[in-house]
């Protein structure tokens, strides 16, 4: 086994979140509005089901242990179901998560456990339908509630949902997303709208901090939970009352790098330091032949070397978020 990845600062890396495509067929005010528009007329060229093999096997060998598939909206590849299998058969892999929009969920979510999917993070921004839909631009709801059904039918313990928060469209339904996890095993979490410098009109009208959120549950006796070292990077708090739990991601807080654990491999085959960074290093090169696997590694390894202590969001850097999937991990 090759030594494990770790950065300049100390920091070990045992998560993987890693894009299949970026395609969506949904069009969130925050992320595509004007839904998604390929690159020039190019039919795009995203990692093929070998060269998905190649990248998890090399960052299993140096040591992660969770691999979470992304898109875009990844259920989207014909080949989802093989690329969780290609995943879930690597020697020490033991998370495969995947963040999903959930329309595909309730016809394949079965198949997608039967492959190997251990985790799951659906995105819910609403729960009220007409809401749902002026985010979303698509009228799935109810679709989408029934995957979330067929998800537990599928044997997972719980679900996750991923809300991003947007003042005066859905940052209101706090009660009501309370009152929803009460007797349900999800964990709902709460991201914290992001700029991404195409957006800055909707960051500034939409923007809310997650921390009235925090004081909230803290004032009604919810509690902190303990992170392992795969976890991502939300605040998660439970309640004994509640069957469900809250979590929280606000990337804008000052110490969020500080637990930093998770690299990003795009669609296209280039890694990404940090879920924001704007420079990929580029690994297709080496996603060829199983021969290259030393060299892979190697490469990797390096580009740690150059990983900053930081994002810098809170300087009002944007860098490269085309997708608030990112971070939902």
């Amino acid at each position: 086994m090759a030594k494990q990845l770790e950065d300049s600062f100390h920091r070990k890396f045992y998560y993987l979140r890693l894009s299949v495509t970026d395609v969506c067929n949904f069009k969130c005010t925050y992320c595509l509005p004007d839904g998604y528009q390929p690159e020039e007329k190019k039919k795009p060229s995203f990692l093929t089901l070998d060269e998905i093999h190649r990248v998890t096997a090399a960052f299993a060998d140096c040591g992660t242990t969770k691999v979470r598939i992304t898109g875009g909206e990844p259920s989207l590849r014909r080949d989802f179901t093989d690329i969780i299998r290609t995943v879930a058969s690597q020697p020490g892999i033991t998370k495969v998560a995947t963040t999903t929009n959930g329309y595909r969920m309730a016809k394949h979510v079965h198949e997608w456990r039967q492959a190997g999917l251990t985790h799951i993070n659906v995105s819910v921004d609403s729960l009220d339908p007409k809401m749902f839909y002026q985010i979303t631009g698509e009228n799935m709801f109810h679709q989408v509630m029934e995957g979330i059904d067929a998800a537990f039918d599928a044997g997972f313990e719980q679900v996750k949902i991923n809300t991003v928060l947007l003042k005066d469209l859905n940052s209101q339904e706090l009660p009501k997303f309370l009152e929803w996890i009460k007797t349900r095993p999800i964990q709902l979490r709460f991201i914290e709208l992001m700029q991404t410098g195409e957006m800055d009109s909707l960051f500034s009208k939409h923007h809310v901090s997650g921390v009235s959120i925090r004081n909230h549950l803290i004032a009604n006796g919810w509690l902190l939970k303990v992170k392992s070292n795969n976890d991502g990077p939300a605040q998660v708090f439970y309640h004994p009352d509640y069957i469900g739990e809250i979590g929280l991601i606000m990337p804008y807080e000052k110490n969020f790098c500080e637990s930093c654990n998770r690299l990003r491999v795009s669609a296209k085959g280039k890694l990404h330091l940090c879920l924001f960074g704007e420079e990929g290093v580029e690994l297709r090169d080496l996603l060829a032949d199983d021969s290259q696997q030393p060299q892979l590694i190697e490469r990797i390894q390096a580009s740690l070397n150059t990983k900053a202590v930081s994002h810098f969001l809170d300087e009002g850097k944007t860098g490269m978020t085309p997708n608030l999937a990112s971070i939902g991990g």
